[in-house]
């Protein structure tokens, strides 16, 4: 397709590349009648990852638990 046609191709259909096959016209997919859209945040906003919220849990060692402790030297690096 021109650069011509692909600026007035139909709304409904996609350009689906994948590896190890040629470029081909497909229909879009309605995600909302998929089984599982409940779960994603267009459905949902409650649903939206929170990325403060999981950066922000620090890892709990137990008393009995081992670990090795590492010092890093990153002065130089750039």
């Amino acid at each position: 397709m021109s650069q011509d046609e692909l600026a007035v191709m139909d709304g409904g259909k996609c350009i689906l590349q994948l590896r190890g096959v040629r470029p081909f016209l497909s229909e879009k997919y309605d995600i909302t009648k998929h089984p599982n859209y409940r779960y994603i945040a267009d459905a949902d906003p409650k649903n939206a990852f929170n990325i403060e919220k999981f950066l922000s849990t620090r890892l709990r060692l137990k008393a009995s638990e081992t670990f090795d402790v590492y010092e890093v030297d990153t002065e130089g690096v750039q």
